[in-house]
């Protein structure tokens, strides 16, 4: 393997998807605990908060605080979620270095979700790659913006969402300047050979352009995706601590793949992510207290690790 090839980057997304479910408001300062401790465990890339009207979703009232925090966690790279322009105007504002967008495959889901329809997002991503390329603001011109497709494998409201969509909507993100492309299995739907398959078009369509995946465990199939993301040559996954997350807009979509799960897949695999897997036992128990009656997920936290189990070695440049 090439160190490229070998390499595995984990993204947290714990403290967005993962609390805007929960019942319980996480402080601003727990929130960046829990970042700090993410990060002390090798988990460097963590979408920290999301910019969404708080009476939409209260757990974020915080944002501009979170994200600023976080700013000043060295080793971290943080990043926010948006839903539309102004989201990200609010997270250009605060300085972060990546913004994630994201829109629905499933036109009847995008609606449910921002409130429009998946062709006025489409545009709206487009006004806000101009926004940071015509902004005379320090920092903001090399701003990430990662451009998400959610429901990519198929839809609690609309049923199957076509292979041709998605790839329609990965062209046309990445010509209005998409840095990155993540592709979500919003509901759990998806399945290894329909993973394999699209993953290895989506790579080929995005060439140098990092792709990434995001899936649930819904329906048992989660860990499985992520073998057949691997696969078709994809090396960056979303992940949640203990599996917290969902979507309020798709019913029963709970659980993301579970972040210790998950390293301990890729590590076993040979795959080196850089995650030590005891820490993130430790990071989960206090998180755990802080969200009572909240489910979480993990075989790893249950079984524990084999005692067969050896990380993989990073391999030398």
């Amino acid at each position: 393997m090439t160190t490229q090839d070998s390499f595995v980057q984990i993204r947290e997304v714990g403290l967005r998807d993962g609390l805007q479910m929960v019942r319980t408001i996480l402080t601003s300062a727990q929130k960046l605990d829990w970042c700090r401790c993410m990060v002390d465990a090798g988990v460097t890339d963590i979408e920290v908060t999301s910019f969404v009207p708080p009476k939409v979703v209260p757990q974020f009232a915080d944002a501009a605080d979170v994200a600023s925090g976080a700013l000043k966690i060295d080793g971290l790279h943080a990043a926010a979620l948006v839903p539309n322009l102004k989201g990200a105007q609010r997270a250009f504002e605060v300085g972060l270095g990546k913004v994630h967008f994201v829109l629905s495959a499933s036109n009847e889901h995008n609606l449910k979700n921002v409130r429009r329809s998946t062709a006025e997002s489409v545009e709206d991503f487009a006004r806000i790659v101009a926004a940071r390329d015509e902004s005379d603001a320090p920092g903001v011109r090399g701003i990430e913006l990662g451009a998400g497709i959610a429901t990519a494998f198929g839809c609690t409201i609309a049923g199957k969402v076509d292979e041709r969509m998605v790839l329609d909507l990965v062209d046309t993100l990445l010509e209005a300047g998409a840095d990155e492309i993540t592709i979500a299995d919003t509901v759990g739907y998806a399945n290894p050979g329909q993973v394999r398959a699209l993953m290895r078009r989506v790579c080929a369509m995005a060439g140098s352009v990092p792709v990434a995946c995001h899936f649930h465990d819904t329906r048992g199939l989660g860990l499985a995706n992520v073998v057949a993301a691997l696969d078709a040559g994809v090396r960056r996954f979303d992940a949640s601590l203990g599996g917290l997350g969902g979507c309020p807009f798709a019913p029963n979509a709970t659980g993301n793949i579970n972040t210790e799960d998950t390293v301990f897949l890729l590590e076993s695999e040979g795959m080196h992510t850089g995650v030590e897997i005891g820490r993130l036992l430790e990071i989960r128990e206090k998180i755990a207290a802080w969200l009572p009656g909240e489910p979480f997920t993990g075989a790893i936290a249950r079984a524990g690790l084999p005692i067969t189990f050896e990380p993989a070695q990073a391999v030398a440049a």
